[in-house]
Order: C-alpha cells, then structure tokens, then sequence
C-alpha cells in the first residue's frame, strides 16, 4: 500500500493533467464545464427538431454537406435553444411531442454543444397560445387548489429531470403567450388574483431548483405598449413574482411589415424596462421564409432594438422555429430552404 505522501502526489500529477487538458479546450466544446454566457442571447426554439431527424429529414450545410442541425444554428451566432415543454402531449408530428422525457434529451444535447438553454411551459397537452389556454386532460377536473399545485409540480418536475442530467436552464418561462391569461378558467385575466397565485406557483417551483433561473412572463405583440401595460400594471398590483418581461414580435401576424412598427417595439422594450425596473427579451420572432431579404433585415433590426434597451436590460432574441422548413411543419415563417439547407436570413446573428 502506498503512503499518504505518495498518494497525494499521485492525485496532484492527476489534477494538474486534467486542469492543463481543459485549458486547452474551448469552453463551448468542453463537456466537462458548463456553457459560456454570452452577454447577448442569440437563440431558437427548435422543439420540432426532435420529430423532424426522427422523420427522416435531413440538414445541410450551403456547400451541400449533411450536418447536425444545431450545429448549422451555433454556426450562424445561435448560442441559446429553448424548448416547449408540454405536460401529457400526443404523438402527433407537428402538435405533439414536447414531453418531459423529450425535452430533457434535447437540452442535454444542446448544453454539450454550448448552448444555453430556455425552458418554455405551456401548462397544457398542446400549444398554448392568446387563442387557447387549455388545461391539461389530466387537470380538468380539479379544483383551484389543486391547480396551484400542478402547477408547482409540474414546473418542479420538469426541472428536476433536467437538473439530475447536469442541465440548469439559464431561463424559465411560466406561461406561453398568456395576454388573457393562461389555465382558462380559473388563470384567466378576468381574475387576476387566481392568475397571479398559478404564475407565483411557477414561480417559486422554479427558484426552489435554483434561484438564480430568470423567470419569464411573455405576451404577444411586442409592439403593442397599450397591451403590456395593461398586463403589467395588473401584474405588480397582484404582486406577481417574475424576472424578465419576454415578448414576441411576428410581424407577419400583425399584418404590416416591420418597418411600421419596428420603433414601436424598441419604445415598448425601452418602456417596459424602466417602467417595471426588469430585464427584457424578444423569445420569439419570426418572418416569411420565401422573403430572405426582408426577413434578414427584420430581424437585424429586432436585435438592435433589444441592444438600445439602457442599462443592458435587453438580454436577447429567440427565432421561432428557424428550422421548421415548410414541406415539414407547414410553417411559412421558417428560416428554411426546400433544399434542407438554411437562408441566409440567420445570418443577422452573425453581426
């Protein structure tokens, strides 16, 4: 048996060895250190990403070679991925998926190649959006009370599955796109109380895994400053507890081109950051796949919108679906080409 001294040189040789290996790997390429912040957020929500390699379908590079699809995203800036996470989805291709299980495999992955990670909640088996808040099957039936606690577990569930695979997200959204509220009836914006308690209950779940996750409360229309003042107001009255306002910005779905309301957003942005003293993020933009030009300037103008936030209180931008190419998914505001490979409308995250 050796003697302490030996051993402890032994284990100091050792240390030394790996301390001097790691220092010769880039951090974004080291499995064995956590990813490298950024100080500005250049993501995707890529949930369909799963179903579209499971489908067979293939991504290129523009020289015509196969690649992983995340690694043609972290080519282009992307250095953050969010994720939607649903709580008893179905298998369908383009509104299932999403489960606990799936979205625990998909952050890892990203995570090893860098990547900082957003977790989205919708609190619903399918999309969740100002159109629809639908409970969850399994929490129809149940009472106020008890959907305080779903949501708690469900959010503590979630998060705990990732924390046990070494993954921390950065960020956390309660809600997806809630204007109205989310968990209709009960969450609804027509009773703000109940609202406030569920988006609390989110909340608290999250910072029990780990207090330093940002919380996240989105709303549509990033550019509507009537709309997020109103939610806001009602939200400090209630004394919701959040960490960052999120926003989506479609000019598509707002029906008029960016440049008429681009101003509007960067005001909004400014005015929600110095009106409730928090950070803000766009975590979902999109334009038309078939309009590169026009889309590539869209979006160069949303991250420069986000960079004017004073104070450094604009955290980042998230594309939604970049690489939902529209024979696949049916979306047209895709950053995708027909021919698997990805416009040059994703490179405004190159600047």
């Amino acid at each position: 048996m050796k003697n302490i001294k030996d051993q402890f040189y032994c284990i100091a040789i050792i240390g030394l060895f790996f301390t001097s290996c790691n220092s010769q790997i880039p951090a974004d390429q080291n499995p064995m250190l956590p990813p490298t912040v950024s100080t500005f957020a250049k993501g995707a929500d890529v949930g369909w990403l799963p179903q579209m390699e499971t489908t067979g379908y293939k991504f290129y590079d523009v020289d015509g070679t196969q690649k992983d699809c995340l690694q043609l995203l972290k080519d282009r800036g992307i250095n953050t991925i969010r994720l939607r996470v649903w709580v008893n989805p179905n298998d369908d291709k383009a509104s299932g998926h999403c489960s606990k299980e799936e979205t625990v495999v998909m952050a890892l992955r990203a995570q090893k190649m860098g990547m900082r990670i957003m977790i989205d909640f919708h609190y619903s088996d399918s999309w969740a959006d100002p159109g629809k808040q639908f409970k969850p099957k399994a929490w129809e039936n149940h009472s106020f009370s008890e959907l305080l606690t779903d949501v708690y577990n469900h959010t503590f569930d979630v998060l705990s599955a990732l924390k046990k695979v070494g993954v921390t997200p950065e960020w956390v959204q309660v809600g997806n796109e809630i204007p109205g509220g989310m968990l209709w009836p009960e969450g609804s914006t027509k009773n703000w109380l109940q609202l406030a308690q569920l988006l609390n209950k989110g909340y608290e779940a999250t910072k029990a895994i780990d207090p330093k996750i940002k919380v996240i409360v989105h709303l549509d229309e990033g550019n509507d400053n009537a709309k997020f003042r109103w939610f806001f107001d009602n939200a400090k009255a209630n004394n919701v507890k959040y960490d960052v306002i999120g926003l989506s910005y479609y000019p598509f779905w707002i029906k008029k081109d960016y440049t008429e309301t681009i101003v509007d957003l960067e005001n909004n942005l400014k005015d929600m950051a110095s009106r409730y003293d928090k950070e803000v993020m766009i975590v979902e933009v999109g334009g038309e796949y078939d309009k590169v030009q026009n889309t590539y300037e869209m979006l160069a103008a949303t991250i420069k919108a986000v960079k004017a936030v004073p104070n450094n209180k604009g955290l980042g931008v998230i594309y939604w679906e970049p690489e939902g190419e529209k024979s696949w998914s049916g979306y047209s505001l895709s950053t995708w080409q027909s021919n698997g490979k990805p416009s040059t409308a994703l490179d405004a995250f190159k600047e």
